[in-house]
């Protein structure tokens, strides 16, 4: 079955909101693809001195979980598996070259062009996927994990190093997002809303580029069969402001705000960037 029919039971009344301009980063063709497919390719957005300096900043917090993964009962956390793949969550909040990277005009621009005027940094992680036959990360949409109204976020794949197919590069279904956030099931891997979907693209991306998708477009990376670590960092931004909501066994929907001083600071304000 290419696809899951149901909506998530969050999805409502969801309506994809296409861009019109005018833009301050993306390219008309950009814009097109990223309503039409839910994705783009920013190639060679960071230069190369940037790229090491935030590799260096990122390892040794990495490194660090690894560890604390390998002392956990079966040497797991929720998802993340040592040596295999690691989510090293809350960086900018703890570097600030990460977070000055994740508040610089780059990604200002982005957000005014493809979320709208008022914007919050909402969530970032380094993922990094170790050689590993058995690694595959499986079909998800980003709002699958926590369900955010407004649906339509934004994430930034940024590859650290360069991502192929060989070594786990991003795999989307263009066009699904349109849809809204879709049901997910949860699996030892990781949440799924997709089983063997038809129409996959695979999107490499080589160090410094970044993967520009929608928070609802479906994606996974399949296994690293190199000998060396495939290394990304994921920034993500809402909305603002933001709704996380979480419908309990009893039926009731428990409302968070996105809007935490720190973690989620915010970006853009009338179109205009936040500094600080």
């Amino acid at each position: 079955m290419p696809l899951v029919a149901e909506p998530h039971e969050l999805n409502r009344s969801f309506r994809w909101q296409d861009h019109v301009g005018p833009f301050r980063r993306v390219t008309e063709a950009q814009a097109r693809a990223y309503d039409h497919d839910g994705f783009f390719v920013l190639v060679d957005a960071l230069d190369p001195d940037l790229v090491a300096r935030v590799t260096a900043e990122i390892d040794p917090f990495e490194a660090a979980l690894e560890d604390a993964i390998r002392q956990a009962d079966g040497s797991r956390v929720f998802i993340a598996k040592a040596d295999k793949l690691t989510f090293t969550v809350h960086l900018a909040q703890q570097s600030e070259l990460l977070r000055d990277l994740a508040g610089s005009e780059l990604f200002a621009d982005l957000c005014a062009d493809l979320i709208g005027p008022d914007v919050r940094f909402y969530w970032d992680q380094a993922v990094y996927k170790k050689p590993a036959v058995d690694s595959t990360f499986p079909w998800h949409q980003d709002n699958g994990y926590a369900f955010i109204e407004p649906q339509q976020y934004l994430t930034c794949w940024i590859a650290l190093t360069d991502a192929t197919e060989r070594n786990g590069c991003p795999r989307v279904v263009p066009g699904v997002h349109r849809r809204g956030t879709l049901a997910h099931r949860f699996t030892d891997d990781g949440f799924v809303c997709l089983d063997d979907p038809e129409g996959v693209v695979a999107v490499p991306a080589r160090a410094g580029s970044i993967v520009v998708f929608s928070s609802l477009t479906p994606h996974c990376t399949g296994p690293n069969l190199t000998d060396e670590v495939r290394k990304s960092y994921i920034l993500q931004y809402a909305v603002d402001p933001s709704t996380i909501l979480r419908e309990g066994e009893d039926g009731n929907v428990d409302h968070e705000a996105v809007d935490h001083p720190e973690r989620r600071f915010p970006l853009l304000r009338g179109g205009q960037r936040v500094s600080g």
